[in-house]
């Protein structure tokens, strides 16, 4: 079984961005933080980490009989399970989240409290930290 955390940070709303997300399985521990190009909502920010998170997966090759998805986004996590999202600007992002999901025989996605969620976070705030210290 693999799980991935993901998170993300925008400063302002929209605004710069940045991701995280934790892969843990067994015998790995992946840490990863992605300054996003751009600016973003924070609801597109928490899309994009989970589409780069399940990229990151795939890229590695790190598909599993089982992934777990945690994800403290109730708009992504709800997109996910109903296959459906109302807003017109993230319907693109629910497309490509479905796209990359069929390489996976069998997912769980899992909405957890910011609390739950540490990890992921503090990548997705030290992805952000590196934004605004190169504009400085």
């Amino acid at each position: 079984m693999l799980k991935l955390y993901t998170d993300a940070a925008t400063k302002g709303n929209p605004g710069p961005s940045g991701i995280g997300f934790v892969i843990v399985g067994e015998n790995q521990h992946e840490q990863v933080a992605v300054p996003l190009k751009g600016i973003y909502s924070n609801h597109e920010a928490e899309f994009i980490a989970l589409i780069k998170g399940l990229s990151y997966v795939i890229e590695h090759n790190m598909e599993s009989e089982l992934l777990q998805i945690f994800s403290d986004s109730k708009i992504a996590v709800s997109a996910v399970e109903k296959k459906y999202v109302k807003n017109e600007s993230f319907k693109p992002y629910l497309k490509d989240l479905l796209s990359l999901l069929k390489h996976f025989e069998v997912y769980l996605i899992h909405w957890i409290p910011d609390a739950q969620n540490k990890g992921a976070d503090n990548l997705a705030r030290q992805a952000l930290r590196k934004i605004n210290l190169s504009d400085s």
